[in-house]
């Protein structure tokens, strides 16, 4: 039997997970009364991330605050084409954004709809748009 303080375990290992690469993360349910992050705590995000986030901002929109970022492409090809594969990461994460597709760029916009705000979830999947449009 272990001494350790089951508490104090569990509040190390949310810490780890918060820390870790959110790239190879994956998107947990999120439950609808969920508490969504505040602007300071996505703020925090942001920062701790930022190798992982490149250019995303957060925006707020009617209330909500979301994850948003415009990528650029030479044509319409390549934009359709990007926004096909975040679709596929959307189907695969269960987890789905908003996509403005057009001539030479695609803007992506990521939240939480079940709890009306950003999530762990909306950073995994930003991270994971990065690593697809790095590639």
């Amino acid at each position: 039997m272990s001494d350790e303080n089951p508490n104090i375990a569990a509040s190390a290992a949310t810490a780890t997970d918060t820390n870790a690469d959110l790239k190879s993360a994956q998107c947990q349910v999120c439950h609808s009364g969920g508490e969504p992050y505040t602007r300071q705590q996505a703020q925090q995000q942001l920062q701790q991330h930022a190798s992982q986030l490149g250019e995303w901002q957060i925006q707020e929109c009617d209330g909500v605050c979301q994850l948003w970022r415009s990528y650029r492409f030479k044509n319409f090809v390549t934009a359709l084409a990007f926004t096909n594969r975040v679709g596929e990461l959307a189907e695969q994460q269960g987890h789905h954004p908003d996509l403005l597709t057009r001539w030479g760029a695609v803007e992506v916009t990521w939240w939480s709809h079940s709890i009306k705000g950003l999530h762990r979830n909306d950073f995994i999947c930003a991270a994971k748009a990065e690593q697809l449009y790095s590639e």
